[in-house]
């Protein structure tokens, strides 16, 4: 019966996924790791409770990532396999916990001990070398500013906290009954209402000011002449009246710094419509490297730029390339390793009006990291800028789910957010994570969106606090781990039946004494039978 469980657990693991965009089926965030904690829960063995949780793992990472297959082929599945091992933490926590009989005190360990470890699993592959923070359980609910209020409280984790709390007391609510049952219904209701609590306990700050914002989504188009030819005619159309016009990842294919006609022609085009530009290049440089720059761009010429950080693996860079290059040539994942920045900076840009704007300018991927958009903010930044391409996962549900992080960052940082989208997706999000506007893949324009700016010292408990609800997650843990080795130990000791050591009297020369007793044993034994007044010096096979 081993294996068609297993497999389960490898269904029960798509099922969470479902949640995320495209799909956007966001209530399975609530309820759809119920049948994965069961199959844990049921398990005969902990190590067994321990295989399927991989397999669950394995089934979250597949589909999660499956956009990734026509560009990684093999690596696809091998990734997920090597990363879902680190759902074994759920697993063995779940059936420690979760198997009956569940006491009150047991439901309430469990509350605490399973989304820790699943935090856990998290927080590690959130690891730029492990693949970055992707399929972000907390992500799923991005559509909710209520619920975003507990990312301005501790981040994308502590509504992934929201949501494991409230899966694990279902499962409590299921499988106890009296005060653990309570306990769980509670705890899962507990859970579902902090986020709109905090929503409506903490009114975001008063605007310290407005500014419109242009976001320049050309399309699909070959080669980069034809993508600089469409940036500049929708600039100069629909975009012009905006602030600041912002065109999308890749929009030039040209190495600025070796291109002084391009930087002329852009320099004319920014004081024609009277506003500044924030392009990307994309290019190999004189010495043969490459890089994703951002370049501001103004009348007076190039105002600042901001090098891409945290690379695609696989896409943009290889990792361990030593031992994996050999994927570049099975897959189409890069031949060489771009070139990144040093680490987020801000940008000052000045508006139409001669008003600056401190922004914090990043690139695609990097939407994904917290920690990057959160070092924008505490250097002054009243908006958060990402340019993105996303032109090789066109049709598939990788542009929904891109898009989709900005509602996190922006409700993390108490910041608008825009993305600008070469092919889309093009989003714009307010300050809490409300959606203000958006165009899909199949749109070509622009979008002119205005923002409410906050004052550059508002700072969002998040801001201040950083990750200290994975730091928390860790310590409850490593206490979990310390007690469990704890009760174990003199459980193991009673296992142990206990022995006297064996005693040997010996008669003053170089033999044994053979007639020695144990201690304790009796006077009136054979022994002494065989051996008349229990002189044992007189037996013949002494040789006395």
């Amino acid at each position: 019966m081993a294996q068609p469980v297993r497999y389960g657990a490898l269904l029960a693991g798509a099922l969470p996924v479902l949640a995320f965009p495209a799909p956007n089926l966001e209530f399975l965030g609530w309820i759809g790791l119920v049948p994965g904690l069961l199959l844990m829960r049921g398990a005969p063995s902990r190590r067994e409770a321990a295989v399927r949780a991989w397999w669950f793992g394995t089934g979250y990472l597949l589909v999660a990532m499956y956009w990734l297959l026509p560009n990684l082929g093999p690596a696809v599945p091998l990734i997920a396999i090597a990363l879902g091992f680190l759902w074994t933490a759920v697993g063995v926590s779940a059936w420690s916990l979760l198997r009956p009989p569940v006491s009150w005190r047991r439901a309430l360990a469990a509350l605490a001990v399973v989304p820790s470890a699943w935090l856990l699993t998290e927080w590690i592959r959130s690891w730029q070398a492990l693949g970055g923070p992707w399929a972000v359980l907390g992500a799923t609910q991005w559509q909710h500013p209520a619920i975003l209020a507990l990312a301005a409280a501790g981040g994308v984790w502590l509504v992934t906290i929201a949501l494991v709390v409230a899966n694990t007391g279902i499962v409590i609510a299921l499988v106890a009954r009296g005060l653990p049952r309570l306990i769980g219904l509670a705890a899962a209701l507990a859970a579902a209402v902090a986020g709109p609590a905090i929503f409506a306990l903490t009114p975001p700050p008063a605007a310290a000011r407005h500014v419109t914002v242009a976001l320049v989504q050309p399309g699909i188009l070959n080669g980069p002449a034809q993508r600089v030819s469409a940036d500049v005619q929708l600039t100069e159309g629909p975009a012009r009246r905006a602030d600041l016009i912002v065109w999308g990842e890749s929009s030039v294919g040209y190495d600025l710094a070796a291109s002084p006609r391009l930087v002329g022609r852009l320099e004319r085009l920014s004081s024609a419509v009277g506003a500044q530009l924030l392009v990307s290049q994309d290019a190999l440089n004189a010495a043969g490297n490459k890089s994703k720059v951002a370049v501001l761009i103004g009348p007076a010429g190039v105002q600042g730029s901001y090098v891409k950080t945290r690379l695609v693996p696989f896409g943009e860079y290889v990792p361990f390339r030593s031992a994996l290059g050999w994927l570049s040539g099975i897959s189409k994942a890069a031949a060489q390793n771009m070139v990144p920045g040093t680490g987020a900076h801000v940008l000052h840009a000045t508006l139409r009006s001669g008003q600056p704007l401190t922004i914090g300018v990043l690139i695609c991927f990097e939407s994904a990291f917290p920690d990057m958009s959160r070092v924008d903010t505490d250097h002054g930044a009243q908006l958060i800028i990402y340019q993105t391409a996303d032109s090789t996962f066109q049709g598939s549900w990788e542009l929904a789910q891109h898009a989709s992080l900005s509602a996190l960052r922006a409700a993390e940082t108490g910041r608008p957010v825009v993305q600008a989208a070469l092919t889309g997706d093009s989003v714009a999000f307010d300050a809490r994570g409300r959606l203000l506007a958006s165009a899909g893949p199949s749109r070509r324009g622009a979008i002119v969106v205005s923002l409410a700016l906050p004052p550059a010292s508002a700072r969002t408990l998040y801001d201040r606090l950083g990750d200290y609800v994975p730091w928390t997650a860790i310590g409850i843990l490593v206490l979990a781990a310390l007690l469990a080795l704890a009760r174990g130990r003199p459980d193991r000791l009673a296992r142990i039946r206990p022995h006297r050591p064996a005693r040997i009297a010996w008669n003053g020369s170089r033999e044994p004494d053979r007639t020695a007793r144990p201690a304790g044993a009796s006077s009136e034994g054979p022994a002494a039978d065989a051996q008349p007044g229990g002189n044992a010096a007189a037996h013949p096979r002494d040789g006395s």
